[in-house]
């Protein structure tokens, strides 16, 4: 459920799309908050870059509870990107439910870029990249109600594009398709293997004193059934942030956000998740 991560585009979005590197979602890659993007974090054609680290924060409710998320990230040829990021709980307090959710879990994550944007001089092309996500140890909902932990992961394709062409603002676009066994990744335990289509949209605008100041929204489809619970229905995660960059020189961001997750999931099953707030920083070296 962490999903207030739509802090989307990078502070180097206000110069190029590559700048967008910067940036660390919610698991850790490259992207908005919950989303992956298609960029990768910043590096040389020779070598492993400098690591990004980044803090999330999500206050779930009375029931899910507190969630956690410490990642680094690096970039390294120009095309790659790999990183680790632990996820930590803080248990709720609904005696019902909040039993379901555990400490915490493993995540590592990968992405390719098989297309860089502008590619062959053309400046409609947007960046494609695909990646992967594997989460270890989840001992969350399913995994709870069968008292056991267990593994889940998405794989993905995305395409993003920064439009610096608009009279008003930079626009950047992001949007793919992910095959994910995981539910609310991983928050919500597993589901079976299904497709799932997300996408976000941002706009930059410039601030006082070389500041600047993007403001994002982004959906993301869920699985429809969490793993032992297939009569609760989990809808798409909406996200709606902004995110503040005091400079440009400085490779640091804030990120405050909206997150809605899930309500009422089935009869008598109300997780009280709509409208969740969410906080982010991150340091790109």
């Amino acid at each position: 459920m962490r999903i207030n991560k739509l802090y989307l585009l990078l502070p180097g979005l206000l110069i190029a799309g590559s700048a967008s590197a910067q940036n660390s979602s919610w698991e850790g890659e490259t992207g908005v908050f919950i989303t992956p993007m298609a960029y990768t974090a910043a590096s040389t054609a020779h070598g492993i870059g400098l690591p990004i680290l980044a803090y999330h924060y999500l206050y779930g409710g009375k029931v899910l509870g507190s969630f956690h998320e410490i990642s680094i990230t690096a970039g390294a040829l120009k095309r790659l990107e790999f990183g680790y990021t632990r996820a930590l709980h803080e248990a709720g307090s609904t005696p019902s439910l909040s039993p379901l959710w555990h400490n915490g879990f493993n995540i590592f994550h990968a992405k390719f870029n098989l297309v860089p944007e502008n590619a062959g001089k053309n400046s409609w092309m947007p960046a494609i990249s695909v990646g992967f996500i594997e989460r270890t140890q989840v001992h969350d909902v399913g995994a709870a109600i069968l008292n056991k932990s267990v593994s889940n992961g998405d794989v993905y394709i995305v395409a993003t594009k920064t439009i610096t062409q608009s009279k008003l603002v930079p626009i950047i676009l992001s949007g793919g398709v992910r095959g994910t066994n995981s539910e609310l990744w991983g928050m919500g335990g597993s589901a079976n293997v299904t497709e799932r289509a997300f996408g976000a949209i941002g706009f930059v605008f410039k601030g006082p004193a070389h500041t600047s100041f993007i403001l994002a929204t982004e959906a993301s489809q869920q699985p429809r059934h969490p793993d032992q619970l297939p009569t609760a229905i989990i809808p798409t995660t909406l996200t709606y942030a902004i995110r503040f960059v005091p400079t440009p020189e400085h490779k640091i961001n804030f990120d405050f956000g909206v997150a809605q997750i899930a309500g009422q999931i089935a009869p008598g099953v109300n997780l009280q998740a709509r409208a969740q707030v969410a906080a982010q920083l991150s340091y790109g070296f």
